[in-house]
């Protein structure tokens, strides 16, 4: 009895198949279709699904008391809102060489919290006298399709075809999917990111380096990338399996090259600045709207934020979560998805749960996760895959544009 490929479950070994696999052709209506071909369809029907939702919320909420994007009144300018104006910033007029202070001598929020890699794409595309706001959707547009095609591509080297091609497509048209198509970071980093993975997987590493570095300097997070990488060393040496010479010295000199570009961007604002602090000062700038006055200390933000909604009982809830996290990135069926996936799974919500406040734009950050959605449970057969693709693109993506763009910046 042979097993179908287009429904194999994840492979039993720890390690995917090495090199590049081949993605077979997708068949629709009897024809077969390159998958590239069909996840372009995809995405091009998902923007026109997230633009007729975000029309109809900006219709139907337009001038109501809770509704706070701060773009404008006009459709475009409702885009153009939240982190699309600090971007704009950055393009235009750069970085601040000495931070601003209150009058309590704390730092205020400014452009040093946002990475260069995306608006200095977006002046590129400037230059060709296209508008700012048309350029930063065009650049976010075109990376939110490259960077389904790669996570697609990551995918694959992990899971059965089925599994990798639905997978791209709930990224494509997830809750937070909207994202890709507005002014954001979000399209231009997952697309590095998912790049970085996809080298990493096929045990590449030199190919892996110059797409994490990018993405370091597009978006927080990257670090996750080099723990991930250590974790799998130590993985496979407590399991007494062989490591070549050349995995030791090309992945040695991915986590060694990537550490030192995630930290390079904090020692750069201290030398520019002066503030030996300056970025997480920064960073705070944001934290004091919803905390007052603290200071950063690793793995307590979530304690913190919790705590002081709900005392005791936040600090319950917060560890109450934490628990049922741990339990289910212990499960076996988890822990099947593959080592890759799993080590970076651990290692970036262990960076969420150490430096990230979690607020209301915890969601987008859980963008870089989006290789679970290759899990087998979530299209092992026909009815699952288009009950978790019409929710997740319909019902959910009204909720998320609702409450993270008409009511708070996501």
């Amino acid at each position: 009895m042979t097993t179908d490929p287009q429904v194999a479950p994840v492979r039993p070994h720890e390690h995917p198949r090495l090199g590049w696999v081949r993605v077979p052709p997708v068949r629709i209506g009897g024809r077969e279709l390159p998958a590239w071909s069909v996840l372009v369809g995809v995405f091009a029907a998902s923007r026109l699904v997230s633009t007729a939702i975000l029309f109809a919320l900006w219709a139907t909420t337009r001038g109501a008391w809770f509704a706070h994007y701060d773009g404008g009144d006009t459709f475009w300018q409702y885009l153009q809102s939240w982190d699309v104006q600090w971007y704009q910033r950055v393009a235009f007029d750069g970085y601040p060489l000495e931070l601003p202070i209150d009058q309590n001598g704390d730092v205020l929020q400014n452009t040093w919290a946002f990475f260069p890699v995306f608006p200095a794409l977006v002046r590129v595309v400037c230059l060709t006298g296209m508008p700012y706001d048309v350029a930063a959707m065009t650049v976010a547009i075109t990376f939110g399709l490259l960077a389904t095609l790669a996570l697609h591509r990551m995918l694959v080297q992990h899971f059965a075809p089925r599994q990798a091609l639905w997978g791209a497509i709930f990224f494509a048209s997830g809750p937070m999917s909207f994202l890709l198509q507005l002014g954001y970071a979000e399209s231009t980093y997952l697309f590095f990111l998912f790049c970085a993975l996809a080298a990493m997987v096929s045990r590449r590493y030199l190919v892996m380096i110059p797409f994490a570095l990018v993405a370091s300097f597009t978006h927080p997070g990257t670090l996750a990338l080099a723990a991930a990488l250590g974790l799998q060393g130590i993985f496979r040496l407590v399991r007494r399996q062989r490591i070549l010479w050349h995995e030791w010295v090309t992945a040695g000199s991915a986590i060694v090259l990537i550490t030192a570009a995630v930290l390079f961007w904090p020692v750069l604002i201290a030398q520019l600045t002066g503030d030996p602090s300056g970025y997480f000062d920064t960073e705070l700038g944001w934290w004091r709207e919803y905390l007052g006055r603290v200071i950063f200390v690793p793995f307590t933000p979530f304690f913190l934020l919790y705590g002081m909604l709900w005392g005791w009982f936040g600090y319950l809830v917060v560890a109450v979560v934490l628990a049922a996290v741990v339990f289910w990135l212990t499960r076996p069926s988890t822990r099947a998805l593959g080592v890759d996936i799993w080590t970076y799974s651990v290692m970036y919500i262990a960076y969420l749960v150490a430096v990230f406040l979690p607020t209301q734009s915890l969601i987008r950050m859980l963008l870089p996760l989006s290789p679970l959605l290759g899990h087998p449970g979530l299209s092992a057969t026909l009815r699952r895959r288009w009950i978790v693709l019409l929710v997740g693109a319909v019902p959910l993506q009204v909720w998320c544009v609702f409450w993270l763009w008409v009511v708070y910046p996501p």
